[in-house]
């Protein structure tokens, strides 16, 4: 067994006391803050199930509200999330945003058009807004969803999935984040799909990082792998490091 794999094993075996860790966590967060709930936003896959998972876990599913957010969205991933909130006792609301989005790209359009990278950052700022309307009405947190993989390179919208209260998962590899599914009762459907930030219509996170979550993490856990792909990822945090700090201020 190599290094990543006997890493991966050992997590493993402790996984309940690093589900424990983060469930306290929470806890202590959301009480030092003075909140009576958590809200986070679905979008049927594992990152945003897991936090899920954790929340209503740590208050109980009647301070959790999970926000399906659908912009022109493939009908698994609602499957997904539908499948999520019936496994784990998640009152799960849908808000479709797609008469939204339609409007503001429109706007914009009449003086700057829009790339599908644009496009894609404007929904995930629209979801963020959403969360944070519902949040603020009821004074509750917003809930993160990235895991440390995604932040290490940078791969989150800034002011969209990258903005929120607090993060449960930031300590977290993909892979890590897998096994606390597993072990939280998240369907496999799930589990098992490529990860999507369903941006556009067949968006893959690895194809457009041009790695695999395998080679990310075998990095980020042990150090190795093919010197190309290392000089990527290392290329992504530098050019990401905007995202990870505060702006600049004078």
């Amino acid at each position: 067994m190599d290094r990543f794999r006997a890493y991966l094993h050992m997590f493993a075996e402790r996984v309940e006391e690093e589900i424990a860790k983060r469930v306290s966590f929470i806890q202590s967060t959301v009480r030092d803050s003075g909140a009576g709930g958590v809200v986070v936003g679905i979008s049927g896959g594992i990152d945003s199930a897991v936090s899920a998972a954790l929340c209503v876990r740590a208050l109980g599913p009647e301070r959790v509200i999970g926000i399906w957010m659908p912009i022109y969205s493939q009908a698994v991933h609602e499957a997904d999330a539908r499948a999520l909130a019936e496994a784990i006792g998640l009152n799960l609301w849908t808000v479709d945003l797609a008469p939204a989005f339609d409007q503001i790209v429109a706007a914009i359009e009449t003086q700057q058009p829009l790339s599908d990278g644009s496009k894609g950052n404007t929904k995930a700022r629209l979801r963020m807004t959403t969360l944070y309307a519902v949040a603020n009405e009821r004074g509750w947190l917003v809930a993160d969803t990235c895991n440390r993989s995604e932040i290490y390179v940078g791969y989150m919208t800034k002011g969209g999935d990258g903005l929120a209260d607090f993060n449960p998962l930031a300590s977290l590899t993909k892979h890590e984040v897998r096994l606390l599914a597993k072990a939280l009762g998240v369907p496999d459907s799930i589990i098992q799909k490529p990860p999507s930030a369903d941006l556009w219509v067949g968006q893959t996170d690895e194809q457009e990082m041009g790695f695999t979550y395998e080679q990310l993490d075998r990095y980020l856990i042990t150090g190795e792998g093919d010197s190309c792909v290392i000089e990527r990822i290392e290329d992504m945090h530098r050019r990401s490091a905007h995202k990870r700090q505060l702006m600049p201020m004078c």
